[in-house]
């Protein structure tokens, strides 16, 4: 195996850094329970097709959620990483995840969204 080049950070400033992306992470989850509680009363005040939009819009902060988990746990790996290889694997990883899920969430949204659709114009029909 070839020499990795070392990428040292200081104890200190990756331990800050450590502590922000937590911080990071409880404001961001913070910020999700307060929009899933918002979309819920948003939710109770209507009924109908309203029941296809509150399956897109869970899907969707869903996909937000696993998104942005992804993300905080690329950035600790980055925070953690020694050497500049350690980096670009880091990196690729998460790019390959990322497309990899974005192609998977794109077929999801449409899958229910098609079903939402359908459902709609069944109850339209007299």
């Amino acid at each position: 195996m070839a020499d990795e080049t070392v990428f040292e950070i200081p104890e200190p400033m990756r331990a800050f850094a450590d502590k922000s992306v937590d911080q990071a992470r409880k404001a961001f989850d913070d910020f999700m329970s307060a929009t899933v509680k918002a979309v819920d009363k948003a939710e109770t005040s209507t009924k109908s097709i309203q029941e296809g939009a509150r399956d897109v819009n869970r899907q969707a902060i869903g996909f937000l959620e696993e998104n942005v988990a992804a993300s905080f746990e690329f950035a600790q790996k980055l925070v953690r990483a020694r050497t500049v290889e350690e980096l670009q694997s880091i990196h690729r990883d998460f790019v390959q995840r990322q497309v990899a899920a974005a192609q998977a969430q794109t077929k999801t949204v449409g899958e229910v969204l098609t079903k939402v659709a359908t459902d709609a114009a069944q109850k339209i029909k007299p």
